[in-house]
């Protein structure tokens, strides 16, 4: 019953003095768990825990705003514009010619009138066949990629700029995070970012950053995955993977099997900011895909 608490930094440092029991808490991050059991042990309710865990990541330290200025003072993206291929229209739900991008959109967990989907159903060959996603940085086309729905290779056909991340225009400035995914569709599913490879480049972690939100990011469930695992870990991010059943390598497949809300969820409640922890996860991976 003999402890000392001492406040710094907007927030707190807590020392046992029986059993050297020790907590620090900052404005900012999330709540550790030897922070959470001290609120229980002092008589917080569990729900008002929940509350200011929230509230805590909604809190930028002044040296933590200092420091992204800086960053962005240094950097400063940009992207050329690029023209879309010829004869293309936005995909209509009023069009029975649109139709059956429509249900292949649906089968993969996307709503077709949640972004500027277009298609060209009198095109020759091929590109009858094609979904075409605009590539946008700020509302104007730097680029684009199209999905042919009939699986032959190649399935992706596009032109994507160094050190673009797909998805910045779709971030909300209230989102508490900026989950990071590998493929467009990921992305487009769970309103994330895309990296369109399995890697992460200076110029696309400087964009990143630039959000100023918390980062997770997700990789896919394969050997790839684990190099944009180590990328994060590099860029000091929290790192998400979810135990989802089998067949769910990527967060698409998760979003077609369980919902939206529901593979948010799991993505943010696995995040993992601890180096140690990440490096357990990535065994846990690992050892996954080789049993397959």
């Amino acid at each position: 019953m003999r402890g000392g608490l001492v406040f710094a930094d907007n927030g707190f440092v807590y020392s046992c003095f029986n059993c050297g029991f020790k907590v620090k808490y900052t404005p900012g991050s999330a709540l550790s768990l030897k922070v959470k059991k001290l609120l229980e042990w002092l008589g917080v309710d569990k729900n008002d825990i929940a509350h200011l865990n929230l509230e805590s990541l909604k809190q930028k330290s002044i040296l933590n705003i200092l420091e992204t200025k800086k960053m962005i003072g240094r950097w400063s993206p940009y992207f050329e514009t690029r023209n879309l291929p010829e004869g293309l229209e936005i995909i209509d739900s009023n069009n029975p010619c649109h139709q059956r991008y429509i249900d292949y959109l649906r089968n993969r967990g996307v709503d077709s009138t949640r972004y500027p989907y277009m298609v060209d159903p009198s095109a020759p060959s091929r590109n009858k066949n094609r979904i075409v996603i605009p590539y946008t940085y700020e509302n104007t086309i730097v680029g684009y990629t199209a999905r042919y729905m009939d699986d032959r290779n190649p399935k992706y056909f596009g032109e994507v700029q160094s050190g673009y991340v797909f998805g910045t225009d779709i971030q909300k400035s209230d989102w508490l995070f900026a989950i990071v995914v590998e493929g467009v569709f990921d992305a487009i599913s769970i309103g994330g970012l895309a990296l369109l490879h399995n890697d992460i480049n200076d110029k696309q972690a400087d964009m990143i950053r630039s959000l100023e939100k918390k980062v997770i990011v997700v990789p896919d469930q394969d050997k790839a995955g684990i190099s944009v695992i180590n990328k994060a870990v590099e860029n000091g991010w929290s790192v998400s993977i979810p135990e989802w059943q089998s067949g769910c390598k990527d967060v698409n497949d998760a979003v077609i099997r369980y919902g939206k809300l529901a593979t948010i969820m799991s993505i943010v409640e696995s995040a993992e900011s601890s180096k140690i922890k990440i490096e357990m996860s990535k065994k846990r991976l690992l050892k996954q895909i080789s049993n397959k």
